[in-house]
């Protein structure tokens, strides 16, 4: 049986939400969105709670709720941004607006760290990262690798922040500081396991194509500082060659053009075993040393 609408016509049937994502998903794609598809499906579980086969009837309310998270990823405001968390390797963290949104290509460089770290034998391992935002790879070393000890340092307040949040839900005895990659932890040096690091290290002149991080992702942690962006990059590779033991690990992100020259400011350090890995897609990505 049809109803009829304010003009006396039959209205339309509300659309089932396959229709709705798959609307929401053609605007997106106009919008230049990379993942149409993905997104507006996650964006509409994000809303219901539930995958799409289990998702409720379909309500005016709902889709006005939905209508505005897809306006807000059509205007390209990350997919992070809107549903308030994010995926790392086997977490689900917090995200939040000031804080990087980890992407993909560092779960390599987390897992690299982790490897190290259970590497190490007959005492707990000692692992700090440095330029921790969000906290995720320090949580992917604390939850992957049982035992360990874990220091992450931040300088943002607004990262450290939202660190703090996803620490206190996931792995509390991570402990986090408030400080400079480049003077922190005197305390530890020399006894450190493994840093690791995601430092920022875009260069000034390489401004990044995707809108979601050009305009979304904070200045402090995208660009490295220096011409070639590799200015907090050396004050990591600094700080890890007086924090960690003999035969400590170190273990840095870094863009795939900078490979050569992180690995000479690596060596310039006294470090040894200098050796660029890649991520899943074949790209130089990081550098992976040992203290000798």
């Amino acid at each position: 049986m049809s109803t009829t609408g304010g003009d006396g016509g039959p209205s339309r049937p509300a659309p089932t939400w396959r229709q709705a994502v798959a609307g929401a998903a053609a605007i997106l794609a106009e919008a230049g969105v990379p993942s149409p598809e993905v997104d507006a499906r996650l964006l509409a579980e994000h809303l219901l709670g539930a995958p799409l086969v289990l998702a409720p009837d379909v309500t005016p309310e709902l889709l006005a709720r939905y209508a505005d998270l897809v306006r807000g990823r059509s205007s390209r405001v990350p997919l992070q941004h809107l549903t308030g968390t994010m995926a790392f390797r086997h977490l689900t963290l917090e995200a939040a607006p000031g804080a990087f949104v980890v992407r993909p290509e560092t779960e390599v460089v987390a897992g690299a760290a982790i490897e190290a770290a259970r590497s190490v034998r007959g005492r707990a391992p000692v692992v700090v990262d440095l330029c921790t935002g969000s906290g995720a790879i320090a949580l992917a070393v604390a939850t992957e690798v049982p035992g360990s000890q874990v220091v992450a340092v931040e300088l943002s307040p607004d990262a450290l922040a939202l660190a703090r949040r996803n620490v206190d839900a996931i792995a509390p005895d991570v402990r986090l500081v408030a400080g400079d990659a480049a003077t922190a932890l005197p305390e530890l040096d020399g006894t450190v396991d493994v840093v690791v690091s995601n430092p920022p290290y875009i260069p000034p002149d390489q401004v990044p194509v995707d809108v979601e991080v050009r305009e979304h992702d904070p200045d402090l942690a995208l660009y490295g500082g220096g011409p070639d962006g590799l200015d907090v990059p050396r004050a990591v590779v600094a700080t890890a060659a007086r924090l960690l033991r003999p035969g400590g690990t170190l273990v840095m992100e870094h863009a795939e053009v900078q490979s050569a020259a992180v690995r000479d400011v690596v060596a310039a350090a006294g470090l040894v075993d200098v050796a660029t890995a890649t991520d899943l897609a074949g790209r130089d990505r990081y550098v992976r040393a040992r203290r000798p």
